[in-house]
């Protein structure tokens, strides 16, 4: 059964294109008992309902915003509204907001935190982990994780980068917004191509315990790519 969103965990999505292409959609869980402050500032960003940022003059807003950082075995990060090479940005409270705390830890693939230049420096600019990283506690604040979506956050991940840790292709959230409160997170069958079955089994709804069932999914998906194969 797919997850519901609660009141007290606010869930955003956001839907990742690839080279123009789209990818699939990334789930969020914002922890706003923790860390209250920090997830409304990103909720409100995916939904655009702030308008234009009164310091950068563009909108309050993640939708068409790249991804222009990317670290493989560490990170991907984007969120940087205005200039979207990671030198801008703003948040919904002006230009900065100072870090809220740092009770939640990087101990994991999926947590999602707030990139900064430096204490108390936070503005629209977020990043996933990828993996642990815990050198990174006490320096950037966590206020989420990622709850469907892994293997969109791994896509991206492995895309190529230069020097500079920016993709060599364009990487972008497409759409992006709020998932209400006791709705499902709309991931099932995203692109509504007949392949029922995620790339990542982290974000199946359920976790079946009968070997038949993931014997059957594992040959549904050689027949689809069979399928796919023949054309």
């Amino acid at each position: 059964m797919p997850q519901m969103a609660t009141a007290a965990n606010p869930r955003c999505f956001l839907d990742m294109s690839i080279g123009g292409l789209l990818e699939g959609r990334i789930v969020v869980e914002l922890n706003a008992a923790v860390a209250p402050r920090t997830a409304e500032n990103f909720r409100a960003l995916c939904t655009g309902e702030k308008g234009i940022g009164p310091n950068t003059g563009v909108p309050l807003h993640y939708k068409g915003v790249r991804f222009h950082r990317l670290i493989k075995g560490f990170m991907i990060q984007g969120g940087d509204i205005s200039a979207g090479d990671g030198t801008g940005g703003e948040s919904i409270y002006g230009l900065k907001f100072d870090d809220e705390n740092f009770e939640l830890k990087h101990e994991r693939k999926g947590i999602l935190s707030m990139a900064n230049s430096g204490p108390n420096t936070n503005g629209s600019q977020f990043f996933i982990t990828t993996t642990r990283t815990s050198n990174l506690d006490g320096k950037h604040v966590v206020f989420g994780k990622v709850v469907k979506g892994i293997g969109v956050v791994r896509a991206i991940e492995h895309i190529s980068a230069g020097d500079d840790d920016c993709p060599n292709i364009e990487i972008v959230i497409a759409d992006c917004g709020e998932i209400p409160e006791g709705s499902d997170d709309g991931i099932s069958n995203f692109f509504k191509d007949g392949d029922m079955y995620p790339d990542w089994p982290a974000d199946l709804d359920d976790k079946p315990s009968e070997i038949s069932w993931w014997m059957i999914a594992v040959e549904s998906a050689k027949a689809f790519g069979n399928d796919y194969f023949k054309l």
